[in-house]
C-alpha cells in the first residue's frame, strides 16, 4: 500500500523536534481527518539552517512531514517558495490517492512558514 519510502520516513523519521526561539513555525490541523503538523525554522543568512516537525496523524503524515523537513535544509527562502506537492510526493515514491491530505498538509505548512519569514531572517 505505501511505497519503502514512506514507510522509511514514518519508521525513522529525521528532523523530529522542535527548535528553540525558530524564525518561523506553525501548527496546521487538516479538519477532514484530524491530522496535525507544526514546522519550524532557523535560517541563517536567507537559507534554512535547521528545519524541525511534529506530526500526529497518520502514516503519510508522518512521513510528508520527515521528508519535506529534510528537503527543506541548506534552501533559501526562494528555492522553499518553488518546491512542489508533487516533488514531495515524488520523492516519497507516491501517495495512494486516499492519503493525498498528507502532501497537501506539509506544503500547507511549508507555504506558511514562508509567508512568517521576515526580510531581516533572510540576510
Amino acid at each position: 500500500m505505501y511505497s519503502a519510502a514512506v514507510l522509511d520516513h514514518f519508521q525513522n523519521p529525521r528532523h523530529v523536534g522542535d527548535i528553540v526561539s525558530p524564525d518561523a513555525s506553525v501548527e496546521l490541523q487538516n479538519p477532514a481527518c484530524g491530522d496535525i503538523l507544526r514546522l519550524s525554522v532557523r535560517l541563517v543568512a536567507g537559507r534554512v539552517l535547521d528545519a524541525r516537525f511534529r506530526a500526529k496523524g497518520c502514516v503519510p503524515a508522518i512521513a510528508c512531514g520527515s521528508r519535506l523537513s529534510e528537503m527543506m535544509q541548506g534552501r533559501s527562502v526562494e528555492e522553499l517558495r518553488s518546491l512542489r506537492r508533487e516533488d514531495l510526493v515524488e520523492s516519497l515514491g507516491g501517495l495512494p490517492p486516499a492519503s493525498s491530505h498528507a502532501g497537501h498538509l506539509a506544503m500547507d505548512a511549508l507555504a506558511a512558514v514562508v509567508k512568517q519569514v521576515t526580510p531581516s531572517t533572510q540576510t
